[in-house]
């Protein structure tokens, strides 16, 4: 992609790429912007563990789940065989990784606290091949490629490499390999088909309108399933989260006690009570009765 400078006379220049020399420079990068970047909590750098070394151990506060982060440095290396390596490595070893958690975050995270179905491993390079892309092109595949590049103006971008809507499930090729089937069993995907399973005509319609209204609000808004519900992101900001039930949907939106104009009361504090998604208001949906202002009340949780 190429970026170019826009000037008052109307006049594009070519702003050109500037290659990070070391990838350890990537590494740091990421490492020390980790919850901007990713939206993750940055846990160990050069985890060490099984004589094996990862590059980076995160944390996802969302999926509760960990996330290991590697740098690649071949162009041409497999990330299937890397990927699943550090997966089953995880899922065998999970005592070591909650351990190293607590003692940097000073908490008591638990076993049963981590959702192990959504742990990942996410790539990162300057640049993938052909193969490598479409390798991980399988929606089933708990994998990502994000690519980054660096330019003479200091600026960087940073851009994860989406898979496609049709792309078919890793189960169909790796079905006879036990080391994969392990792993695959294990670690799941979630898909909106998954948490609309079940659910009649009227609230999978209902779910479609708020949807696609949220969408509506800004470009950049993502669908992000997750286990228990279906998140909206814009960048890593967690605008609000929508739970699908049998009679309804229960809307969270992702904004700080004291901090939503709400003149209609529809929603209700939740800051004290467990809860999934984001956020410190909710509200329950069973009709589009309000959703022009339930909107307004979204928009509140873009930044």
């Amino acid at each position: 992609m190429a970026l170019y400078k826009y000037n008052t006379s109307g006049v594009f220049s070519e702003i050109k790429e500037k290659p990070f020399k070391l990838e350890r420079d990537i590494q740091r990068m990421f490492e020390t912007n980790m919850s901007e970047i990713m939206g993750l909590e940055m846990i160990k750098s050069e985890f060490t563990i099984k004589d094996r070394r990862i590059d980076t151990l995160a944390f996802d506060p969302q999926s509760k789940a960990f996330v290991i982060i590697e740098y690649k440095r071949e162009r041409n290396s497999s990330v299937i065989d890397q990927g699943f390596t550090y997966l089953s490595l995880m899922l065998q070893n999970q005592a070591d990784f909650i351990l190293e958690y607590n003692e940097t975050q000073a908490r008591n995270l638990k076993r049963n606290d981590v959702d192990w179905s959504q742990t990942k491993v996410v790539f990162v390079s300057q640049g993938f091949t052909p193969n490598q892309r479409e390798a991980v092109n399988f929606k089933d595949l708990s994998i990502e490629l994000w690519e980054v590049k660096r330019y003479e103006n200091d600026s960087v971008s940073i851009t994860p490499i989406r898979k496609s809507h049709a792309s078919a499930s890793i189960k169909t090729v790796m079905q006879n390999s036990p080391e994969f089937k392990e792993v695959t069993e294990k670690i799941k995907e979630y898909s909106e088909e998954n948490l609309l399973k079940g659910k009649s005509d009227d609230v999978v319609e209902l779910y479609e309108s708020y949807k696609n209204a949220i969408l509506n609000l800004n470009t950049e808004i993502e669908v992000k399933p997750q286990k228990w519900y279906i998140s909206f992101k814009k960048a890593n900001s967690h605008i609000c989260a929508l739970e699908i039930q049998k009679n309804g949907i229960k809307l969270t939106i992702n904004v700080a006690k004291g901090h939503l104009e709400d003149s209609k009361q529809l929603t209700r504090d939740i800051s004290t009570v467990g809860h999934f998604g984001n956020g410190d208001y909710e509200l329950k949906i069973s009709d589009t009765k309000y959703l022009e202002y339930i909107m307004s009340l979204v928009k509140q949780a873009i930044k």
